[in-house]
């Protein structure tokens, strides 16, 4: 499948997600919930001055896509994972009595032949407002999500979202808009990507492109080469190879101001990896900048451990040990392709950029209240 492609070429609210759940107090609170190829993941949150705060979060890897790749259907086993999942998201919902909410489906829904079925059966067994958006809001989402961790030196911008069915790039230029307006420069896309106003405060979208491989549907594409670390080269070679129709594939990164975002499970687990925690510590992650030496080292150790060892390392987790390759191939192929001596990691992305929308047009934060 190629890639999808349009029809033409303020700061985040700060967050901490708590380990449980805890009393919401006064104010409005608003629920966001994306369910991948992978994962269904929801967050409760209240607004609080301009910035929100986590009331409750549920994540679980329900495998929605399992087996997509060859039938081109959601297989009834995934399907009944999915709705348990969502079931307990219905319960949370209630249990808080929350009203606004933003509820989204991916890649996994987008492709499937039966997606119609599925959220048939998503309304009939849970009540929800199920969604499936399109990838360009997906990552439209994902950039303002990140957009606080723009660097002000920054005048080229990559955010790069690995999920489980597609990965999203979006290429941002804001070498035209002041240092200190450049995050609120980004934050203003969340109107659309093609969207201009002609002023020297707007972000251009140079190009972005959403590649129908992430972490699940790129492994279940070398699920068949038996040798670890050749099906590890395949996978990042045939990554490499959907990028041909990003226009800034050809151009390379520039020697200056250039900035790598990337937000998926896939990042922040080598984030993790790279600093040897063995229970994940959102706060020592969300964040952080790692080298590409040091990217490459932490790669090097997966492929040292080989798969008996990745499913036994802790800090990668039993959840993701089968898929941390596929994630780790694309990871290699884009630092492969736009050579850069950094990457900043976010631990933030579709979930966060629904609560920012949501409450942003509900007017709950101002342009001049948002924070960095």
């Amino acid at each position: 499948m190629a890639p999808k492609r349009p029809r033409s070429a303020g700061a985040f609210p700060k967050s901490v997600e708590p380990t449980a759940t805890q009393t919401a107090e006064a104010g409005e609170l608003y629920a966001a919930l994306d369910l991948g190829t992978n994962s269904c993941r929801m967050l409760i949150a209240r607004p609080v001055g301009n910035q929100f705060h986590v009331v409750d979060s549920f994540s679980k890897a329900v495998q929605l896509g399992q087996g997509l790749e060859a039938s081109g259907r959601l297989s009834r086993a995934s399907i009944s994972r999915t709705v348990q999942a969502l079931q307990i998201c219905r319960r949370k919902i209630e249990e808080h009595g929350v009203k606004r909410m933003r509820l989204v489906a991916t890649e996994a829904c987008r492709r499937a032949k039966n997606s119609r079925d599925f959220m048939r059966l998503v309304r009939r067994e849970t009540g929800l407002p199920l969604e499936i958006i399109a990838a360009e809001e997906e990552a439209r989402l994902a950039v303002i999500a990140c957009a606080p961790l723009v660097e002000p030196k920054t005048e080229q911008l990559l955010v790069v979202d690995i999920g489980g069915g597609s990965t999203e790039l979006v290429w941002i230029d804001v070498s035209q808009v002041a240092p200190e307006e450049r995050v609120r420069a980004i934050m203003r896309l969340s109107d659309g990507f093609t969207r201009a106003d002609g002023s020297a405060r707007a972000a251009r979208v140079v190009d972005w492109i959403s590649v129908p491989l992430g972490v699940a549907t790129l492994k279940d594409q070398f699920s068949d080469v038996d040798d670890d670390a050749a099906r590890f080269a395949l996978m990042s070679w045939f990554f490499e190879e959907k990028l041909a129709d990003f226009s800034p594939y050809s151009a390379g990164s520039p020697r200056e101001g250039f900035q790598i975002v990337g937000t998926s499970g896939t990042v922040t687990t080598v984030a993790a990896c790279h600093l040897g925690l063995k229970r994940y510590d959102r706060t020592k992650v969300d964040g952080l900048t790692m080298s590409s030496t040091q990217i490459d080292a932490v790669i090097r150790t997966y492929l040292t451990l080989g798969p008996e060892g990745r499913r036994n390392d802790p800090r990668i987790g039993r959840d993701r040990h089968t898929l941390i390759m596929s994630g780790a191939a694309i990871l290699q192929a884009l630092m492969r392709v736009w050579p850069t001596d950094k990457m900043s990691v976010a631990d933030r992305g579709l979930r966060e950029g629904l609560l920012y929308a949501q409450m942003a047009a509900d007017g709950v934060f101002t342009e001049d209240g948002i924070i960095q």
